[in-house]
């Protein structure tokens, strides 16, 4: 057999890359495969579960360590474990990495100080900060970084190579000061994914960060307790809006404007999850959430509290019919649930998880979703109502006109359910298999003894696969 070049056995390789077990035998063939393949293996570290697992990565980073770095912590009386000191690795393990996350380091400060962390902030600040230094002078082609610390990365040898490679970052505004990150957006103009947590009011050096971003895809914020305007934030984030397709709110409605929403001209991805304080925010959010326009649309997660069906069936209206995803909550009981759920069923053929809250007159929309939409696999559907017949009507209309993928379906509210509606709806599905069904039925002692064996018979007949009401889980 021909002998495979080094290129080729690469790409093969790189394909590999999510196959660790296979990699790892890879490993044993020959020197020119392991060279090839160790790479690979420690780029693609993102988080390991296991504790042991976890101590022999640190283990090895620590072992990487330049010998001056080793010697200013031993003369801080800080004890490496042995392993790290035995000798240096037969690679530049650190060389390889394309993540820095907070919990790499937090999992090293761990196995070097274990359980005594009393009284030792500064030997551990000395540690974090030659353990970064480390990583920053050392990652040649790093992708994403977790900045959760006040150490100055900015300042660390390498740093200007470290940054300007960067496709991702995460911060935190309670870590990092706007001089901070006024330096990185001097070197670092390729991000295409930025997160941003603790916002509460407007910052220089953010908005010459994001102003930097040459395409900037994704954005996301987690804003706190407002301490001041974000006036100025908005404008930036209205100035990225033709290229930014991921848009994720976290945290107070009323910390930005929200007229930045009519720029993002190519949005895919909406999440947005707001605590709704104040009535005059939630009224700003929703006039400028109806005035947008996101054709692209494809995902869609809201949960803010503030019942704004009627916004949202105005947004899918406009879509091109690209949606695949919407998820809709809200603690507040709406009027206007069937908006959204006929914008769904005319605009949304595509649509594959649907997640949303339903009325007493809604039923009709759900008919016409569940005979449009053809692709649908997974729905939810939360009602307020607190009815004795809704449950039935809800079930004759899944098994009429249930497509037939639509195999993991919930149902929460305060419905009831008759035994027989039950039968009829599950001997609907006889020649598939239901995956998931699950009643969140908030009046308890609406699903009886009699609706639990029938959910176990024809989990017994492997029509049911999984559902929280089997007799087992009431046990």
């Amino acid at each position: 057999m021909e002998k495979l070049n080094i290129d080729c056995l690469s790409l093969i390789f790189k394909e590999l890359r999510i196959d660790k077990k296979s990699l790892f035998s890879c490993i044993l063939v020959n020197k020119e495969w392991c060279h090839l393949v160790v790479p690979i293996l420690w780029g693609s570290y993102s988080y390991i579960n296991c504790e042991s697992a976890k101590e022999k990565y640190s283990n090895v980073i620590l072992s990487c360590l330049p010998t001056s770095s080793k010697q200013l912590l031993f003369d801080n009386k800080i004890i490496l474990p042995s392993k790290s000191l035995s000798k240096y690795p037969t690679y530049n393990y650190v060389s390889f990495s394309k993540f820095l996350r907070v919990e790499i380091i937090d999992n090293i400060i761990n196995v070097v100080f274990k359980e005594d962390k009393a009284d030792c902030s500064d030997k551990i600040n000395l540690l974090e900060q030659e353990i970064y230094k480390l990583f920053i002078s050392q990652c040649e082609g790093v992708k994403e970084l977790d900045w959760r610390t006040s150490q100055p990365l900015t300042s660390f040898p390498g740093a200007i190579t470290f940054f300007s490679q960067l496709c991702a970052l995460d911060i935190d505004l309670y870590s990092i000061t706007s001089d901070n990150l006024y330096e990185i957006a001097q070197i670092c103009k390729g991000l295409s994914e930025l997160i941003i947590n603790s916002c509460s009011h407007d910052i220089p050096g953010l908005i010459s960060l994001i102003d930097a971003q040459k395409n900037l895809k994704s954005i996301s914020f987690d804003f706190n307790i407002k301490k001041g305007s974000c006036e100025e934030l908005s404008k930036a984030l209205a100035r990225k809006g033709s290229t930014i397709n991921y848009l994720s709110l976290y945290g107070s409605v009323g910390v930005i404007p929200h007229s930045f929403l009519t720029s993002f001209t190519n949005l895919k991805d909406l999440t947005i999850y707001y605590d709704c304080e104040s009535c005059e925010e939630v009224k700003e959010f929703q006039k400028y959430l109806a005035k947008s326009n996101f054709p692209e649309l494809q995902f869609l997660e809201i949960d803010d509290g503030s019942a704004c069906f009627k916004e949202l069936a105005m947004l899918i209206e406009k879509t091109k019919g690209c949606i695949t995803d919407i998820s809709v909550y809200t603690s507040s009981k709406s009027e206007n649930t069937g908006m959204l759920l006929k914008a769904i069923s005319n605009h949304c053929p595509n649509i594959k998880n649907l997640n949303t809250h339903i009325g007493s007159r809604d039923l009709v929309y759900v008919k016409s979703i569940l005979m449009n939409c053809g692709n649908l696999t997974s729905l939810c559907l939360n009602s307020f109502e607190n009815s004795d017949i809704l449950g039935d009507e809800l079930l004759e209309i899944l098994t009429r006109y249930s497509p037939k993928d639509l195999t993991d379906i919930t149902i929460s509210g305060y419905l009831e359910y008759s035994i027989n509606a039950f039968i009829k709806f599950f001997d609907s599905y006889k020649g598939r298999r239901l995956l998931y069904f699950y009643i969140n039925n908030y009046n308890r002692e609406r699903i009886t003894s009699g609706h639990l064996e029938v959910v176990n018979k024809y989990h017994s007949d492997g029509i049911i696969i999984s559902s929280n009401l089997l007799l087992y889980d009431h046990l």
